[in-house]
């Protein structure tokens, strides 16, 4: 599981394209993705996809097992 925090704030019709990740809308104007990564090219993967919106990565951290919800 992954946490990753964006500048900007992306509306609910980007949940399809990032598949398998909730999308949550912070009241300080920045948007965190949340969901699992199976493998290191998964990651790679879906940050080329953040890259190619053109948005600000702020953060992306590893979520233990213990923050699972």
């Amino acid at each position: 599981m992954y946490e990753i925090r964006l500048q900007g704030q992306l509306d609910q019709r980007w949940r399809d394209w990032f598949e398998g990740f909730t999308l949550a809308i912070e009241s300080d104007g920045t948007t965190t993705l949340t969901g699992p990564v199976t493998d290191q090219a998964a990651l790679h993967g879906l940050l080329r996809r953040i890259g190619d919106l053109g948005v600000t990565l702020i953060s992306l951290n590893e979520l233990h097992k213990e923050h699972k919800k």
